[in-house]
């Protein structure tokens, strides 16, 4: 069975991302997939108080991970790194996948698309990547 990583953070809730898990899942060789959410937050709370960062990139990762089981997606969660690539390495360095989904905000707000990550994440994963980018930011 196929295992998918998944990166998302703030988009980890959007309709986008669940029809793309849905989408591979109707693929039909039962893949399982790990939302790891970086445990960034977002804005100057990230600096003002990383409890409270924590805390709400924890929020996204268990309302996605309670969305995903409800469609019958077999999913694991971790919160990460709050550097995405990074929280991609540590994911990629303790675990084996076969292909990797990055989520983002549209190009206009996403500070992931500024730094290239879906291109970074292939670089240094070596996987395919899917872009998968949401419609609207929250």
């Amino acid at each position: 069975m196929p295992r998918v990583l998944v990166v998302a953070n703030r988009t980890a809730e959007s309709p986008e991302l669940l029809d793309a898990l849905k989408s591979r899942a109707a693929k039909g060789d039962d893949p399982e997939f790990l939302l790891v959410v970086p445990a960034s937050g977002h804005g100057l709370q990230k600096a003002a108080d990383p409890d409270a960062a924590r805390k709400e990139s924890g929020e996204h990762l268990d309302h996605a991970s309670q969305t995903f089981l409800t469609e019958g997606l077999r999913v694991e969660t971790h919160l990460g790194d709050p550097d995405p690539l990074a929280a991609v390495q540590d994911a990629v360095n303790f675990g084996s996948f076969d292909e990797v989904i990055v989520s983002t905000l549209p190009a206009r707000a996403s500070k992931w698309l500024k730094m290239d990550l879906p291109t970074r994440v292939e670089r240094v994963t070596g996987l395919p990547v899917t872009h998968v980018e949401t419609k609207q930011a929250d």
